[in-house]
């Protein structure tokens, strides 16, 4: 069965680059994932294409993963009140960057069996979720002003 896409679903062509800022490059991986989780297990082209696109956002994102916060997206990871951590495994960015990106590679080779295959394809949408959810997170707290 073949993957039927809305019309209005642009993961094949959204445009991103190394100038993208990180935040909409998570974004991007976490929606590949999204997809990916999703895709009918015969519908090897799709898939191929997603874990394409996958792949180039996770390499713009590795060489950035320890660059400073550019100054116009402090506001977007700046919060109230900063959410409690969660209990999970809890690899670096430059790890979980790179388990992603040898998965993909690997799932990208078509040479695993279909079990294999279903197997791998969630380990990799469970990390780039974690991945992605990890780069977009809060940072800061506002400092509430004092009277």
């Amino acid at each position: 069965m073949t993957t039927l896409l809305p019309p209005d679903c642009d993961l094949l062509t959204i445009p991103f680059s190394a100038s993208t800022d990180f935040l909409d490059l998570a974004d991007c991986c976490d929606r590949f994932a999204a997809t990916l989780i999703e895709c009918e297990s015969d519908d090897n082209v799709y898939k191929l294409a997603l874990l394409g696109r996958l792949s180039s956002c996770l390499a713009l994102l590795a060489p950035t993963l320890n660059d400073a916060i550019p100054p116009h997206l402090v506001e977007r990871l700046t919060v109230d009140k900063l959410p409690e951590p969660q209990p999970y495994c809890d690899p670096d960015h430059e790890a979980l960057c790179e388990y992603c990106q040898t998965l993909t590679q690997l799932l990208s080779q078509q040479a695993l069996l279909p079990d294999a295959e279903r197997t791998l394809r969630a380990l990799l949408c469970e990390l780039v979720w974690m991945f992605a959810a990890d780069m977009k997170a809060p940072r800061w707290q506002r400092q509430s002003a004092e009277h």
